[in-house]
């Protein structure tokens, strides 16, 4: 006899499968739910309607856009303040809004991945890699082949 879904005939469904499409932990589901894990994970994989998890991804596409016309939006609305601004010989506002643009462009860039802010930390430089460089080959001064030989491999 085949087993009936504890998920299926659950009378938070709805609840269990709307968590599920958001990403909640499949453990915090059972947890909040009295549902076995396992059973979440079964329900999840097998049960879970498709049109669910297509209409979550279609919303996120969805928003993602709207934020992206909403940037398009201000741009122009910048461009045409810059324009404005020299038609009239105003530099103070053609400054403002060129700044302003240069914020946008900045933005734009980060929201698609373009600029990678994170920093950069070049260990070959740190004074503790260089200490144990000077290290490594002054232990190594009684052995000249190997000395070479590793000073060699350092250098690249």
């Amino acid at each position: 006899m085949t087993r009936v879904c504890t998920v299926c005939t659950h009378q938070n469904r709805a609840a269990i499968d709307a968590a599920l499409v958001a990403g909640t932990p499949n453990r915090r589901i059972a947890t909040q739910h009295g549902l076995s894990e396992a059973a979440v994970r079964r329900h999840a994989a097998e049960h879970l309607p498709a049109s669910l998890v297509t209409a979550a991804g279609e919303e996120a596409t969805r928003q993602a856009l709207d934020v992206l016309q909403q940037l398009k939006t201000i741009n122009a609305a910048a461009l045409t303040v810059l324009r404005d601004a020299r038609a009239a010989q105003d530099g103070d506002l053609a400054l403002k809004a060129i700044d302003r643009i240069h914020r946008q462009i900045e933005l734009q860039a980060k929201l698609l991945g373009d600029l990678d802010e994170r920093p950069v930390v070049n260990v070959l430089l740190s004074p503790a890699w260089l200490q144990v460089r000077g290290q490594l080959v002054a232990a190594l001064a009684p052995f000249p082949e190997a000395r070479v030989a590793v000073a060699a491999v350092l250098a690249c």
